[in-house]
C-alpha cells in the first residue's frame, strides 16, 4: 500500500514538469521535402563537412518549396539540418521578380534572417537577440515565434541522410 501511494505521489509531482517539456506547434511555413536528401560528408564535394562545427549549404535536385538547406556537423557523428526559408514571416522581403530572402550563416554560430533581423542559435535553432538594438522586425511578445525548421539526420559513419 506503501508502495501505491509513493508512486501516486510522484506521478503527481512530475505530471506538471512533463506538460512543461511539451514541444512548439508544428510551424505553418514548414516546406516538405518531397524525398530525403542523401550526401555523403566525407566526399571532396562535402569537403568543409569533414570537420566539426563547419557547415555548408545543399541544395535538393527534387523540387519542394524548400529555400535550400544549412547542414552543420554538430560532432564527428552527428549533423544538424536547417531549412533555410525564415521561419517566422518568410516571404516578407520579396522582390519585383518573386525571389525571397534566405537564412544565411555568419561566425558559425549563428543563422540570420537579414530581411527580419532575427539570429538563430546554429546549434539549437533558438530565436536569440544578440543586444537590446537589434530586436527582430516581427512581433516577439504573445504571438508564436518559431525556432528554425529542423529536418532529421542519420549518418551511418559514411552517408547522411536528411529528411522530413
Amino acid at each position: 500500500m506503501k508502495h501505491t501511494k509513493l508512486h501516486l505521489l510522484i506521478l503527481i509531482v512530475l505530471l506538471p514538469l512533463l506538460h512543461g517539456c511539451q514541444k512548439y506547434p508544428e510551424n505553418p511555413n514548414r516546406p516538405i521535402l518531397l524525398a530525403p536528401i542523401t550526401i555523403y560528408p566525407n566526399t571532396y564535394q562535402y569537403y568543409e563537412l569533414n570537420f566539426v562545427s563547419n557547415w555548408l549549404y545543399i541544395t535538393s535536385d527534387v523540387e519542394s518549396t524548400s529555400r535550400g538547406i544549412i547542414v552543420y556537423r554538430q560532432s564527428e557523428t552527428e549533423f544538424l539540418a536547417y531549412d533555410r526559408i525564415p521561419p517566422n514571416f518568410p516571404d516578407a522581403c520579396t522582390d519585383s521578380q518573386g525571389n525571397t530572402t534566405r537564412l544565411v550563416v555568419e561566425k558559425g554560430m549563428f543563422v540570420v534572417d537579414h530581411c527580419n533581423n532575427a539570429y538563430y542559435n546554429i546549434l539549437n535553432g533558438q530565436l536569440i537577440i544578440r543586444e537590446p538594438d537589434m530586436i527582430p522586425d516581427f512581433p516577439t511578445d504573445g504571438t508564436m515565434v518559431y525556432p528554425l525548421i529542423q529536418y532529421r539526420t542519420t549518418f551511418d559513419g559514411n552517408k547522411l541522410v536528411i529528411s522530413n
